[in-house]
Formats: structure tokens, sequence, C-alpha cells
């Protein structure tokens, strides 16, 4: 007797959901069955969401944000201080520092950082970009805004060697972020009191 299964296009989305990340196999499932049951999952929306921002999102080519143009907004925003260029680790750690309203520069996600237990070198990163963007914008500080665990440590160090010849300014976010933490686990307070209260290296 055979056994009853899901068909191959509800099995093929469960497998599609479990690549996910934070997403199980049986949390997949149920995703799976709620966009197949439900009224309110508007599954044909999704699709099309999901299609469109494939299609029309690319990294900013100066800073790596999220943009759909080649140059993002920010890059592009007159109003913005180019003197001031603030090093993340992802693109995902502009927003917080965008919502605190302490930071009016420019950014610079680096795509990850130094990591060689996860076989991550400085040639894996955006650090020629960087390098490039200081010599070429010339901003007078740089505000290395990396994490504080091991990783985030070496990499300020490599950037901050790499600088110590040319003129610029270079700064690190000090007091308010814990140790062996990153900007997404931080509140807008933490992060604008770690901002304001940056070091020199």
């Amino acid at each position: 007797m055979k056994r009853a299964e899901y068909p191959p296009t509800i099995k093929a989305l469960i497998g599609e959901l479990k690549r996910m990340p934070g997403v199980g196999p049986r949390s997949a499932e149920r995703i799976a069955l709620w966009m197949i049951q439900s009224r309110d999952a508007h599954s044909l929306e999704l699709a099309r969401a999901i299609t469109e921002v494939t299609k029309t999102i690319q990294p900013c080519s100066k800073c790596g944000f999220f943009s759909i143009s080649p140059v993002c907004e920010v890059c592009e925003d007159p109003e913005r201080d180019s003197t001031a260029l603030c090093v993340v680790e992802q693109p995902t750690d502009i927003l917080p520092l965008e919502r605190t309203g302490a930071f009016r520069g420019k950014y610079h996600a680096l795509g990850g950082r130094i990591s060689p237990l996860d076989h991550v070198g400085p040639e894996d990163l955006r650090i020629d970009a960087l390098i490039e963007r200081v010599r070429t914008e010339k901003p007078s500080e740089i505000i290395l805004a990396l994490g504080a665990d091991v990783e985030g440590e070496a990499t300020s160090n490599y950037i901050a060697a790499l600088l110590r010849q040319t003129p610029v300014l270079i700064s690190r976010l000090a007091q308010g972020l814990p140790a062996g933490g990153g900007l997404e686990h931080a509140d807008e307070l933490t992060i604008s009191r770690a901002l304001s209260g940056r070091t020199r290296l």
C-alpha cells in the first residue's frame, strides 16, 4: 500500500524554505502549508515581490548598501557629510546607525570581517575598495564601526595599519557596544552613545 505524501511541488517549496536561515524542516512545512491554505497568505503577491527584489536590487558600487541603481541614495545625497566615512561589516549594519540620526556622513560596508577560521581573508572583503575611496574621496575621518569581538578587532587593526600613512583620522566606536556584540543587537541609544564616544586609533 502506498503511503500518502505531499505532491512534488509542495515538497519542492518546503525544500526551498528550508534553505532560509533559521527555518528548520518543521517550520518550512508549516510555512508552505500556510501559503497554500491561508487566504491571508497572498502567495502570488509574495512570489512577485521575491521576483522583483531579485531582479532590481543590487549592491551600491560605492558603499555596498542595497540599491535599485548602481549608486545608492545615501552616496548620491549632496547633503551628506563627505568628510566622514563610517566602515561597517555588513550592509545591514548601516540601518541601525541611520536610525539614530547621530551620523550624517557616508558609509562603506566591507561584506564581512577577517576570519581565518572561516577562510575569510582581507582579499575576500571590500578593503581595497575602501582604500581607493580614501584616496579619491579624501575623507578627513574614518570611523571603524565593526564588532567588538576578536574578528572585528582584527579587521579594525588591519584597516588602521593600512591607513596609518594617510592623513585621515582613524577612530572607532567606543563605549556602549558590548564586548563580543555587533550593531545588529544594539538599540538606537547604545549606538548613538558609541558614535559620540568614538576614540582615535
